[in-house]
């Protein structure tokens, strides 16, 4: 009798399973992962929404961005006085909770370089029209870095003009001596925003201990604190990170390796790099997300855009709202011609990030699914 019960209890619940739906709803889904990138199946077909949670932040980081010059000709600057060079990324800027990206230059709409040139149409110095300040805004950035080597090439007068431009819009900035940090709220949560490099007039890359104290002290107040830094030698010899001090022209452009893992030791939560005028490997390291260098993004006229100087990725980092990492995305995109950020369907710029990922920090616990994510591994 016992037998004949459990019979047909079993047979009464196959029934019932079989008349429910059983196929997965669309978020449900796998993945999609390339064969040639097949990793750990439960990894793949990992269901990201579990990882979003209400209070999930995602901080989008851009490289390079100068829009165009003035000097020493206005030839240098785009079509349409610039109005559309950020349009292919606005929209994915402004779903971020924070958008940010280093000023490569300034905004100035007269006035000498602050260092002087034999022959103009060879001297490298950047002078955006103040008009053009309002297009970082309308892009969605949040941040921006003044702490790199063109931030000064108009001198003082261009340091307080890009300064008042940017106060006078709402967005942070940070790495300038006379401003070097800031602090603000979004969201019921309070960010720190700091930023360094090798140059005259900024926070020195290369003073970890004073940096060290700026960090530290954000953390203390802020819940999470956003470290940048422009460093590291220029140009595709360079492209890998070396774990040592980094000299470029003579220039001590510090230990870019050292100065991130101090950082986050000093309670740094996310870490953009830029300076070398391409892409860097990514690194986590205590939960904390790093991209070694994020190369050019908006770089009108007067640069190099030869590959693989071309890829200009935004890398999307979600956090949880102390900082941890959860995963990062990267959105494809590629500068052509002159320059400004369109589309790529081919995704270099993850395939050129895993490729420098998995030599220069083969022991980083990040993995990369194929899909344009990049997960902690299990």
């Amino acid at each position: 009798m016992r037998y004949i019960i459990s019979l047909l209890l079993f047979l009464s619940l196959g029934l019932s399973l079989l008349g429910q739906d059983t196929s997965l709803t669309k978020k449900q889904q796998p993945l999609p992962v390339n064969g040639a990138d097949s990793i750990n199946a439960s990894l793949v077909n990992a269901d990201i929404d579990t990882l979003i949670k209400p209070d999930t932040i995602s901080i989008a980081g851009v490289g390079d961005m100068m829009l165009g010059t003035s000097f020493p000709s206005t030839k240098y600057l785009p079509p349409n006085d610039g109005r559309n060079l950020l349009d292919a990324v606005t929209a994915l800027l402004n779903n971020a909770t924070l958008a940010f990206g280093n000023l490569e230059g300034c905004f100035l709409d007269a006035g000498e370089p602050s260092k002087k040139c034999k022959d103009s149409t060879k001297c490298y110095v950047f002078r955006m029209p103040e008009r053009y300040a309002p297009y970082f805004k309308e892009a969605g950035f949040d941040m921006l870095s003044l702490a790199n080597n063109h931030a000064g090439d108009f001198g003082n007068p261009a340091r307080t003009t890009t300064i008042a431009l940017l106060d006078s819009l709402g967005i942070h900035h940070a790495g300038q001596t006379i401003r070097p940090y800031t602090t603000f709220e979004k969201g019921g949560l309070k960010y720190g925003f700091v930023a360094f490099s090798p140059n005259s007039y900024t926070l020195q890359i290369t003073d970890l201990e004073y940096a060290e104290s700026i960090v530290h002290e954000l953390d203390s107040i802020c819940d999470v604190v956003i470290v940048s830094f422009h460093g590291g030698a220029e140009g595709i010899d360079h492209q890998h990170v070396t774990r040592e001090t980094e000299t470029f022209y003579g220039e001590n452009r510090g230990n870019v390796y050292e100065f991130s893992h101090r950082m986050i030791d000093a309670g740094a939560d996310v870490i953009f790099g830029h300076g070398p005028h391409l892409l860097r490997a990514t690194e986590l390291y205590k939960d904390r997300f790093i991209c070694y260098s994020l190369g050019n993004f908006a770089t009108y006229a007067r640069f190099s855009l030869s590959s693989p100087k071309h890829l200009a990725p935004i890398v999307e980092v979600f956090t949880k709202p102390d900082g941890t990492f959860l995963y990062a995305k990267v959105h494809n995109f590629v500068q052509h011609g002159e320059g400004g950020p369109k589309a790529d369907d081919k995704s270099q710029s993850y395939t050129q990030l895993k490729k420098l990922t998995e030599s220069d920090f083969p022991e980083t616990n990040l993995q990369f699914t194929g899909n344009n994510l990049i997960l902690r591994k299990p």
